[in-house]
This record gives structure tokens, sequence and C-alpha cells, in this order.
């Protein structure tokens, strides 16, 4: 039961580590982590519990530190075509296009 939460966590970590990019973990599933992460350091804290529980918790913080090192180290590349087909590069580069037609 303690090791759930972990290995829901751990694939993001590899596939982070091999596209070299945190482009296709978008920051509302990161803060979705970040709070799910701090609400059970919080009840780890608070509520008596079993050691094997509270070690699970702070686990569970490692890999969410590994992930903010992440976000550091691979900055997203805006070159990248995301799931939808789109770059970022290019739809600033057509707009910048399109304003300099209108003017």
């Amino acid at each position: 039961v303690y090791a759930f939460g972990f290995l829901f966590m751990l694939p993001q970590l590899f596939v982070n580590y091999k596209l070299k990019s945190v482009a296709h973990l978008p920051w509302r599933a990161f803060m979705y982590k970040a709070f799910n992460t701090f609400i059970d350091d919080v009840f780890a804290f608070i509520i008596t519990m079993p050691t094997a529980h509270r070690l699970a918790c702070f686990r569970d913080d490692l890999v969410f530190v590994v992930y903010l090192y992440q976000r550091w180290l691979y900055p997203v590349d805006k070159k990248r075509v995301n799931e939808y087909g789109i770059s970022y590069e290019n739809k600033t580069d057509e707009s910048k296009s399109s304003k300099q037609h209108q003017d």
C-alpha cells in the first residue's frame, strides 16, 4: 500500500530524463502533485500513524525534490511540437509576422 504513491510518480521522472524536457508535465499537473505531497506531509506530522507510513510520505518528498530539480535542469523546449501539433516558437513567429503585415 505504501509503494503506490511512489510508483505512480516514478515513471514521470524517467520520461523527463529520457526526453531531457519537462514540457509534457504541465504546471497544473505539477502543482497538483506538489499540493498532494504537501498535504501528505502535514498529515504525517499531525496524525499518529505507523512509522512505515511516515517514511513513505517522506520518500514521496524525495521524488518531488527530483521533480523540482528536473524543472530547473531541463527548460521547456519551445521548438518541440506538443501533443496537439503546435510549436510555441512557430506560434510566436506567426504572430510577429502577422503584426508586421498589419503595420
